[in-house]
């Protein structure tokens, strides 16, 4: 027979629920947002070549594949300095590497305004991203400190908000910047655009190394209580399976398939970052600031889907699908929009569905490495997968630029890119459900 809950118990039971709730939106408001804020301008300065490259190629002289090899030496660079870079944030905390990280990229990203031959283009596009290698997966590492596992998809939804945003509010200010700032003080459009756009980064970094706590007991906005509760909730996570010594995190095939799911997600990604304007532009639309106003679009849906798809993955501690159905619209977007080149209008919405796909299933992607990996092996894990992910960065920059080249089209790229698309579809589903939907 059971015992019926007294009205004393129900109400230790409700204060308790309202003091966890209390806890996790105290921690959200205080990290989040600013560490979206970070994403934003890191992925701003990554990607905002894109929209340089409407002038810069022909200031330069450039042909389409010294702009795809450049773009793409920037994922050569992080590939390499990915893994000691977070092996390193883990022995001198998160917040004076971090603030290094972000501080050393926006000043490579500024000197880009400077770049006069093809050789220094690629060197310091390589160089940026030997200097922005860490972050990310410094980042995710960084949260599982801090969220439980069963919050985590959510709350990286969150912070990876800032990547459709800075395309979201970058197009449309990139494209105004080409246009407004262009021949002034004998600067052209685009080297205004680098200069501009690296500077909040470089401030952004400096406000890290005095906002961010590196650990729970430094964390002096949450008081006494908060914090014994964060260490008893973190306390409690299962550590069954998961692994911890630093080999781990080069042997275990999960986190190889992790690092192929999320080359998937970069393939999308940046097939679409780098290329929309010049996809739209293509369909005929000429104007820059134009451009960048059309592709906001696309980035507004990723926004919505991105959250919808986190909070869900969460509510239903599903992981594999909540991967599997984005994937598959990446793929129909992408493929489709290759019959479609000649509308701007219909290019938009399939690219839109394209990019909501991709963006939907990342943070449900990086929600996985916590139910397998802890400790060093986290690290180095998270790491590596990103290492093994940012190839798909380094393919869809350069293979497009050189398959548009070679049959001056994009359908080519696209299609194939988006039947990679349903290849990642079946190592989702590859994954233990038993381990994975934690």
């Amino acid at each position: 027979m059971s015992t019926p809950i007294t009205d004393t118990a129900r109400g230790t039971l409700h204060t308790d629920a309202q003091a966890e709730r209390e806890l996790y939106r105290k921690l959200t408001w205080r990290l989040i947002p600013f560490f979206c804020l970070c994403y934003f301008s890191a992925y701003l300065d990554r990607v905002n070549v894109g929209l340089a490259k409407l002038q810069m190629l022909d200031a330069l002289h450039f042909s389409d594949t010294v702009y795809g090899l450049g773009a793409g030496l920037f994922f050569v660079g992080y590939i390499l300095f990915e893994v000691p870079s977070n092996l390193v944030l883990q022995k001198v905390g998160a917040k004076l590497w971090i603030a290094r990280i972000m501080v050393t990229w926006g000043i490579l990203s500024g000197l880009t305004m400077f770049v006069k031959t093809p050789g220094q283009f690629y060197v310091l596009r390589f160089m940026l991203g030997v200097a922005e290698a860490g972050f990310l997966p410094g980042v995710l590492l960084y949260l599982t400190n801090w969220f439980p596992d069963a919050r985590r998809s959510k709350i990286i939804a969150l912070f990876m908000m800032g990547l459709p945003l800075s395309s979201l509010i970058g197009g449309p200010l990139s494209g105004w910047i080409l246009t407004f700032f262009d021949g002034m003080h004998g600067w052209q459009g685009w080297q205004w655009l680098f200069g501009l756009e690296a500077l909040p980064s470089i401030v952004l970094g400096v406000l890290v190394f005095f906002y961010l706590p590196n650990t729970v007991e430094s964390a002096r906005f949450l008081d006494h209580d908060e914090r014994q509760r964060l260490k008893h909730d973190l306390s409690q996570e299962s550590h069954a399976g998961k692994r911890h010594r630093l080999r781990d995190a080069f042997t275990d095939p999960k986190v190889w398939a992790l690092g192929l799911i999320d080359l998937c997600v970069l393939l999308g990604t940046y097939a679409i970052s780098f290329w929309l304007p010049s996809i739209i532009r293509d369909s005929g639309v000429k104007s820059a600031l134009e451009i960048g106003m059309l592709t906001a679009i696309p980035n507004a849906l990723a926004v919505v889907m991105m959250l919808v798809t986190g909070a869900s993955s969460d509510k239903y501690r599903e992981r594999r699908w909540h991967i599997v159905v984005p994937f598959a619209c990446t793929a129909f977007g992408l493929i489709a929009s290759t019959f479609f080149s000649g509308s701007t209008a219909i290019t938009v919405i399939l690219l839109s569905i394209a990019n909501a796909g991709v963006a939907a299933a990342m943070p449900v992607v990086w929600a996985l490495p916590s139910t397998f990996l802890r400790g060093t092996a986290a690290a180095a894990g998270i790491a590596f997968a990103c290492s093994i992910a940012n190839l798909g960065g380094f393919a869809s920059t350069y293979v497009l630029g050189w398959m548009k080249d070679a049959t001056h089209s994009m359908s080519a790229g696209l299609i194939t890119f988006g039947f990679l698309m349903l290849a990642g579809c079946l190592l989702a589903l590859a994954m233990p459900k038993s381990i994975v939907n934690r």
